[in-house]
């Protein structure tokens, strides 16, 4: 019965309030994919936009159900009701349907669908601006309008297509398809705004579903900064391993995860801390004062940090610490 309720207020939030009017058109210009990993479950979304914050508004979806693209005149709702449509028994193409024949405003719409299953459903009105289209495949929609032509959203379905096999994770493959798409000339008014998403394969309740859930909302060079911030995580997540290694008292195997952590994010000083330890416990000091060195130079705040840190108890005497950290240290 709920579910049956649910489905019928698609006449109360989508029909009597023209949706082009609840939600200011302003996201023509956006260009996007979604994508599943069968062999993960995940599912998600990477957007580009020449408008600011295109990721709080152009992307929805569940864990373990679906994830949707809605833009140009960009509705919510649509993935808020999808949700459930399809949580009721639709298919993407009927859930699709059911919500366009219940828009007032469908004419100003592009809207994809990709469910868990791998099964796709997109809609791009023949009314938005040029140029637009939209092209689905095997676990993937790539979308778009206000384009610099249709070789954009093909770059996007070649990239996505191409790296089934790579073994490379969804993130970094919906990343690449956007960029592919930029290559290509992307949204024709420029660049402002980017946005990753990655959904678990499950949504538990209280815990949430985001996996991943970056936003480069306005800058110059959003695609550039948004594989920064995705390198960050990576980074992050090398990181743990190496400590993981050095609780495990394998330094070399710590040393080559701190090593990888940095290089994959260079600007990341806890990289540089990590190193800093290992090397120090490998009897390295020279090593360690070095990454110390840029640990601080990174941040600052390293220096107070670093002074109370056990770790690097035994150079706490050492000048050329102290030149580095400071000389505030308590005896």
């Amino acid at each position: 019965m709920v579910r049956i309720l649910g489905v019928g207020l698609l006449i109360v939030l989508l029909a009597p309030v023209a949706p082009a009017q609840q939600y200011e058109p302003g996201d023509e210009g956006t260009f996007s994919i979604i994508g599943r990993d069968p062999s993960t479950g995940q599912l998600g979304m990477a957007v580009h936009s020449k408008t600011i914050a295109v990721g709080s508004r152009t992307r929805g979806g569940k864990g373990g159900v679906a994830v949707f693209a809605h833009q140009s005149a960009s509705n919510p709702m649509y993935s808020t009701i999808g949700i459930e449509l399809l949580e009721a028994g639709m298919t993407p193409q009927q859930a699709l349907d059911m919500m366009l024949r219940s828009d007032e405003g469908r004419n100003s719409r592009q809207v994809a669908i990709l469910d868990a299953q791998g099964r796709t459903a997109a809609w791009t009105s023949p009314t938005i601006t040029d140029w637009k289209g939209h092209t689905c495949g095997v676990n993937y929609c790539a979308q778009g309008n206000t384009l610099t032509g249709p070789e954009v959203v093909e770059a996007m379905a070649r990239s996505f297509e191409s790296s089934s096999s790579s073994g490379a994770p969804l993130a970094e493959r919906l990343l690449d398809a956007l960029e592919a798409g930029q290559a290509q000339g992307g949204d024709r008014r420029g660049v402002q705004s980017a946005s990753l998403m990655i959904l678990k394969p499950l949504a538990i309740q209280n815990f949430g579903d985001r996996e991943l859930d970056l936003r480069v909302d306005e800058h110059r060079t959003p695609f550039a900064e948004l594989r920064r911030i995705l390198n960050a995580v990576r980074s992050g997540e090398i990181l743990s391993e190496a400590n993981a290694r050095l609780s495990a008292k394998d330094l070399k195997g710590a040393l080559e995860k701190a090593t990888a952590a940095r290089e994959k994010s260079p600007t990341n000083d806890s990289a540089w801390v990590a190193l800093a330890n290992i090397h120090l416990q490998m009897g390295q000091r020279h090593e360690a004062l070095s990454a110390i060195s840029r640990a601080v130079e990174l941040n600052p705040a390293n220096k107070r940090q670093l002074q109370s840190n056990k770790a690097f108890e035994a150079l706490y005497k050492d000048p050329d610490f102290l030149k580095i950290v400071g000389s505030s240290l308590k005896n």
